[in-house]
């Protein structure tokens, strides 16, 4: 019997710091960003680190404010192999835009990117996935911005802030704009689980996520997988906030990296250039 070439899955990291994040969203203002301590460039580095004795290539969504502070810190992302993509420049919502401020937002992030790398951006995620139906007018503006690929619906319907509840679990081509990688969800009893990543991969316990990813390979489907640098960086400043967004926030951050070990050794892994180039 002719054995199955095991499934690629994308690994990707949400390049922010701790305060961007939407959870400290009126906590932390923008204009109290640049007072805040930073701590993207170290925890950026221990995934880096990860990575690179996996041998794994990644998809970073680089959020263009961090970018235009560290460049450095791009450079040595991309001087490790892996691609250089966007997340947005100041981390607001698409929801929380009129088309003209997304597409200023979005052609500044590139801008700001094309400087500090020698790669073309090609793809996006939005913040906190906030391309919705409310939003759909944002991929037409991102298709003219020469984005190439989004990585920004996710086919839930739970979430107040995000989800598409009806859009297809597979990675397809929109005629209104770029190729979609929806973010991943398995299928358990005629519900979708998301099993992508981010605070999912956190709060589950790990041999749930193992068995969610491995039933969307059974699919033949790949997981695109996400985490943040701030998830592996349980000494961060602890800011008083609501009890669910506390919990949703701060939960497991020290068992982050020891996860991410086990899971770059079960399932293997590379980068959305790699793994989608017709994307």
């Amino acid at each position: 019997m002719k054995s199955v070439e095991p499934v690629k899955n994308v690994f990707s990291v949400d390049l922010e710091d701790w305060f961007c994040v939407q959870n400290l969203n009126g906590i932390i203002p923008r204009d109290r960003w640049e007072k805040c301590e930073s701590r993207v460039e170290r925890n950026t580095l221990q995934l880096l680190d990860l990575l690179s004795r996996h041998k794994v290539e990644a998809t970073f969504f680089v959020l263009g404010w961090v970018a235009e502070r560290y460049p450095d810190l791009i450079r040595e992302v991309e001087a490790r192999g892996h691609e250089i993509a966007t997340h947005g420049y100041s981390h607001r919502l698409v929801t929380s835009l009129t088309p003209d401020e997304f597409r200023a937002d979005l052609e500044e992030s590139i801008d700001v990117l094309a400087r500090c790398s020698g790669q073309t951006v090609r793809g996006f995620r939005a913040p906190s996935f906030s391309v919705t139906r409310k939003t759909w007018w944002a991929l037409e503006i991102m298709k003219s911005a020469g984005i190439c690929y989004d990585s920004s619906i996710f086919p839930v319907g739970f979430h107040p802030d995000y989800g598409i509840p009806d859009f297809p679990l597979d990675p397809r081509q929109l005629p209104e704009g770029p190729f979609e990688l929806p973010m991943s969800c398995a299928r358990v009893f005629g519900r979708k689980i998301p099993c992508s990543g981010g605070g999912y991969f956190r709060l589950f316990p790990y041999a749930i996520t193992r068995s969610l990813m491995h039933a969307c390979n059974a699919e033949r489907r790949p997981v695109i997988f996400y985490i943040h640098p701030w998830e592996v960086d349980p000494g961060q400043p602890r800011v008083t906030m609501p009890a669910v967004k506390k919990f949703r926030h701060y939960n497991n951050l020290g068992l982050t990296l020891g996860r991410l070990d086990r899971l770059l050794t079960d399932f293997q892994f590379t980068s959305i250039r790699k793994l989608f180039p017709e994307a």
